[in-house]
């Protein structure tokens, strides 16, 4: 039996894991992926306390390390069903079953998709979610952004430094990023920006060629041709595994406040799959510390 389970090993997760063995819980973490979450594709953090300009891949490594160094014991397996009503909450994996006394859900949120044609039939072959990752693939060519955001304006940035074109395509006339990291990019000569415009659709043979998109003012279609298209227009959360134990709103976040607790007893919320008005990584980071003392408090009323 497991004092404390987390389900996540993003910045919540891992920042839960740190405090709540500081706190004498005896802590596993699964993770279905890699520890690190999206920030770990983040070329450069500019807005967190005391760490200006450090990587994502290096911040997320070095809590990984730091709590890994304390004692976490992380389990890389696929969450197929939980139990977690009652004093023993129980997980079960692709490789096992595990069990605890409370647990803290902190999965983060995945990227969204456009939804056009053409999207899902050239993943892998120029449409793509993570320019840190996928950058280099396309040094030299022409690409397109889909997004207004501080992901799709970092993406942006990052690629005008390696393709020979980046059209940034926003369904709106204003943006959402952050105005120094937006005039970064307005000042670079191979970026071009498309407002009020929508990608109907990603056309190719054997990869993509081009973009078929929409003027939302005129209604005029056009054809834009590219090597890639980066989609950066957000996240959803996946929770449909917890659906049927804890509350989720409208757009499938699970439900829960400042405190990080869900209506379910000893199962907390942390970062960016719960309902918030801001999802920073200073406010993830938070909320692992919150939620982790939180689980203390629950295990410690177990034992009164």
């Amino acid at each position: 039996m497991t004092d404390l389970i987390i389900i996540g090993a993003g910045t919540a997760g891992l920042t839960a894991a740190i405090y709540g063995i500081r706190a004498k819980l005896s802590v596993k973490i699964i993770e279905k992926a890699f520890y690190g979450g999206q920030i770990i594709s983040a070329l450069s953090i500019e807005n967190y306390p005391g760490m200006p300009g450090v990587s994502g891949a290096d911040f997320a490594v070095a809590l990984y390390n730091q709590a890994k160094s304390l004692g976490a014991e992380f389990l890389y397996e696929k969450i197929e069903s939980v139990s977690l009503s009652g004093d023993v909450k129980t997980i079960v994996t692709s490789k096992g079953t595990h069990q605890a006394k409370t647990v803290i859900i902190a999965t983060g949120a995945k990227p969204k998709k456009l939804g056009v044609s053409g999207e899902d039939k050239w993943i892998g072959r120029g449409v793509a979610f993570c320019a840190t990752c996928d950058a280099p693939l396309y040094k030299g060519k022409d690409v397109a952004v889909a997004g207004g955001g501080n992901v799709a304006i970092g993406d942006a940035l990052i690629l005008s430094e390696l393709c020979n074109s980046v059209t940034v395509i926003h369904r709106s006339s204003s943006f959402s990023s952050e105005p120094l990291q937006l005039e970064q990019v307005r000042a670079k000569s191979n970026v071009e920006f498309m407002t009020d415009t929508i990608i109907k659709e990603i056309y190719g043979d054997k990869k993509v060629e081009k973009l078929i998109v929409e003027s939302k003012v005129s209604g005029e279609l056009t054809e834009i041709p590219v090597n890639g298209v980066f989609v950066a227009i957000g996240a959803e959360p996946d929770n449909a595994v917890f659906a049927d134990e804890v509350h989720l709103d409208e757009k499938g976040y699970i439900i829960a406040g400042e405190d990080c607790r869900t209506n379910v007893p000893g199962v907390f919320a942390a970062g960016d799959t719960r309902t918030k008005t801001i999802r920073q990584i200073v406010t993830a980071a938070s909320d692992g510390s919150v939620s982790a003392l939180e689980a203390k408090k629950y295990v410690t009323s177990l034992t009164v």
